[in-house]
């Protein structure tokens, strides 16, 4: 064996059967030892920042890590946005990048950077390897570092020569660190606080699993306290049965007003909620300004057994099913109802990839009434993430109907995940929000105090000069697309796309 098959027997011995890449002359004997641990299954992605944010959406859905393959600090580079997100979301990652050989990085060749300064700030652990031999020790430390609580991205940093050197180093399996215990005071003091009124809980992490969402639903239930959930959580459960919790809503003035009269907040996996942007004479803490925080359960801390453990203080009580009718919209379509429809359509225990940016608000809203499914919001707000995370999710769960909602600026940002979905055969349904333009810049430019948005500076946020054609960009990919402008022909072929395996993309003119 050589140093790139320990490699690849070390992430398979791991449980990391998946990797998204895009190689370049350095990971060679990477991409040659696949025929040979045939247990790896490798997906090109047509540029990286493809492969981290699919990535990010295997994680999240399969509650394991990938691994991605990069070529060299410049391929890393084009990853860093979709590695920001997936560091907000503690997604496990093993991020192998490869390096120039040993001998060959005193030349200050083209390619050469500081690939260990690039990695940094986007992951929990970083290493370079020093030694062909050691390349299978190395890669059971970044799955160890990969899955330690909360999760993180590990970087593994491969020189050329340690990939094509001989090696029998396989690494052993690293299983994932144990979770502290809450300590008991801090479950008394939050069920006294409960008790109290004017308290409520602030979740996010792990504590949204299908075992918090139960515990949260009985403290709900039990003491009427209001359960918020961080938008900029990795998975967030939604739909009938979950309408009690309440997604912290992006707008400042908007949040502020659903947590008026909240005095005590329980904070679980998550910090205080905030602002996105600071905005001119307004606070970036969205509490009321009599509110204090505690923390619960920290984001390394076993939030599942300490919610139930506060469950179990409260007598056992009945939460009224929430009902809101789902309308059947005609006429012209509009961000309402497209949400409407998609609310109305959506298949039980599908997944949402929502990158809908400036026309999110309205349309979930509706979704919060569709049946039970999984969002996958961009955690970090590096936008470009939407298709991506959806591939990524697709790959994790191929009996899951996967659903993309997409706003057209951003989709354009990593259009070539319909590449990846196309020759993946991905079952995923894409809904372009196509309103030609950066609509949410518009929003924001208002907000921070520009009072009109001249000529000039409405040419930088305008996308339809020329008109974005996203049926003959996605056909173009090896994806089926059609066009809807009525809400009669979305509704057709929303259903029929639910209705068949593979990808479809329907652009929705608003």
């Amino acid at each position: 064996m050589n140093g790139a098959e320990c490699l690849l027997r070390t992430l398979v011995g791991n449980g990391i059967e998946v990797c998204f890449m895009n190689p370049g002359t350095s990971e060679m004997q990477f991409v040659a030892a696949l025929d040979g641990v045939p247990e790896m299954r490798g997906i090109l992605g047509l540029e990286e920042n493809i492969c981290s944010g699919a990535a990010d959406g295997y994680a999240r859905v399969a509650e394991r890590p990938a691994s991605t393959l990069l070529h060299l600090g410049p391929g890393l580079a084009n990853a860093l946005s979709n590695l920001h997100n997936a560091r907000k979301a503690r997604s496990p990652i093993v991020n192998i990048i490869g390096e120039h050989a040993t001998q060959h990085t005193a030349y200050d060749a083209p390619l050469t950077a500081n690939t260990e300064a690039f990695a940094a700030p986007v992951s929990a652990w970083t290493y370079t390897t020093r030694s062909a031999e050691e390349v299978g020790r190395a890669a059971s430390e970044a799955v160890r570092a990969a899955l330690a609580p909360p999760g993180g991205v590990a970087s593994l940093i491969v020189p050329a020569d340690h990939s094509w050197l001989p090696s029998n180093s396989v690494g052993a399996v690293a299983g994932p660190a144990p979770r502290p215990l809450v300590e008991e005071g801090r479950i008394v003091r939050a069920a006294e606080l409960l008790a109290a009124g004017q308290t409520a809980l602030y979740a996010g992490g792990a504590a949204l699993r299908p075992r918090g969402v139960e515990a949260l639903r009985r403290i709900h239930a039990a003491t009427g306290a209001r359960i918020f959930v961080n938008r900029f959580s990795a998975r967030q459960p939604r739909g009938r049965g979950r309408e009690f919790m309440t997604r912290m809503p992006y707008f400042p003035e908007v949040a502020e007003a659903s947590m008026a009269g909240v005095r005590h907040l329980l904070l679980v996996e998550t910090a205080q909620p905030v602002s996105f942007f600071a905005y001119p004479n307004r606070r970036s803490t969205l509490m009321p300004l009599n509110c204090q925080a505690y923390e619960f359960a920290l984001e390394t801390e076993d939030s599942l057994d300490a919610l139930e453990r506060l469950a179990d203080r409260f007598p056992a009580s009945v939460l009224p099913a929430a009902a809101m009718p789902l309308p059947s919209p005609g006429g012209p379509l509009t961000v309402e109802s497209l949400g409407a429809i998609v609310a109305a359509e959506l298949p039980e225990n599908a997944v949402i990839s929502d990158e809908m940016v400036s026309s999110g608000e309205p349309a979930n809203k509706f979704l919060a009434h569709a049946a039970p499914h999984d969002t996958l919001p961009v955690c970090g707000g590096s936008i470009g993430q939407g298709l991506p995370l959806a591939l990524g999710a697709a790959i994790a769960a191929p009996h899951r109907k996967v659903v993309s909602l997409e706003a057209d600026g951003s989709g354009m940002y990593t259009l070539q995940a319909l590449w990846t979905m196309a020759r993946e055969r991905c079952d995923v349904v894409i809904v372009i929000f196509a309103n030609r333009k950066y609509r949410i810049l518009e929003i924001e430019m208002q907000r921070t105090g520009v009072a009109q948005v001249a000529p000039r500076a409405q040419t930088m946020l305008d996308i339809d000069n020329p008109t974005l054609d996203w049926t003959a960009l996605a056909r173009a990919m090896g994806v089926p697309a059609e066009r809807a402008e009525t809400c009669e022909r979305f509704h057709d072929l929303f259903r029929n796309a639910l209705g068949a395996r593979g990808p479809f993309l329907i652009e929705a003119i608003l």
